[in-house]
Order: C-alpha cells, then structure tokens, then sequence
C-alpha cells in the first residue's frame, strides 16, 4: 500500500494520488474508511471521485485513517 501510494506522490498529476488512495480504500472497504476517518461514505465518494479536488485535511484524514502519512524528503538534483 505505501509503496503504491509513494509511486503516485512521484506523478505530479494529483489525480494519480487520488487514484491509489481510492484503489486502497476499496481494498480495505469504503465504508470502513470512512468511518475510520470520520467522514460520511458519501463524502468519501465525492472526495475520491476522479477529478475531485479534496481539501488538504481530508486527504490527511483519509492517509491517517490507512494508516500511513506523509513525509517530506529533500529532492536530489543531478
């Protein structure tokens, strides 16, 4: 899941992102995930549909929710 997730965080189409959080979350059940990251099912929905532009703090909810987070990490130039 994290090696998926950091995969996507390379694209800088943020769309790409969305689509491995809504891939993951599928796997471990909507419902359960939204739960877990205290948003309603059909506000996850929403918030993963391609496209959609969720707010900063629902995307932390969502990764806190699956257990992972974000880490920054300084970009090497050639």
């Amino acid at each position: 899941m994290s090696a998926s997730l950091n995969a996507a965080l390379e694209d800088p189409n943020p769309d790409v992102l969305l689509a491995a959080i809504r891939d993951v979350a599928r796997a471990r059940g909507m419902t359960q995930l939204a739960n877990a990251a205290g948003l309603g099912r059909e506000s996850l929905y929403k918030a993963l549909t391609p496209g959609a532009k969720p707010r900063y703090d629902t995307v932390l909810k969502l990764l806190h929710a699956l257990g992972v987070r974000l880490t920054a990490t300084p970009v090497r130039h050639p």
